[in-house]
């Protein structure tokens, strides 16, 4: 009798995952406006596609810790070692560019 492998890998539906820090966002002013922004803008970027758009998950602690701003990474931005920090809710829409780009997954060369 053959063992089946416990580990599994699987495709998730969602495009991506956007990684929010639920620390940071519960200590800059007007944070629950600021995620509601973000996720609206992410709506936006994904509508008349065929995936759905990407999920925002609350995170603990990711060990950055800025005083006024919001850390958050996505698959595309942990890939090249990148954070971002958002300090307020005018620039989501920079954010959901660099949060979501396709295109700019590799790491720039450094000459």
């Amino acid at each position: 009798m053959k063992k089946s492998s416990s580990l599994v890998t699987i495709r998730p539906r969602r495009s991506e995952h956007v990684l929010l820090c639920k620390k940071c966002l519960s200590r800059v002013e007007n944070g629950g406006k600021l995620k509601r922004s973000l996720k609206s803008e992410l709506k936006k970027r994904r509508s008349g596609k065929k995936t759905r758009r990407p999920r925002l998950v609350l995170t603990s602690c990711l060990g950055i810790c800025p005083k006024r701003a919001v850390v958050m990474a996505s698959a595309s931005t942990l890939r090249r070692g990148e954070f971002l920090l958002l300090s307020d809710s005018r620039s989501v829409a920079g954010a959901a560019d660099v949060l979501v780009s396709e295109q700019n997954d590799q790491p720039a060369s450094d000459g």
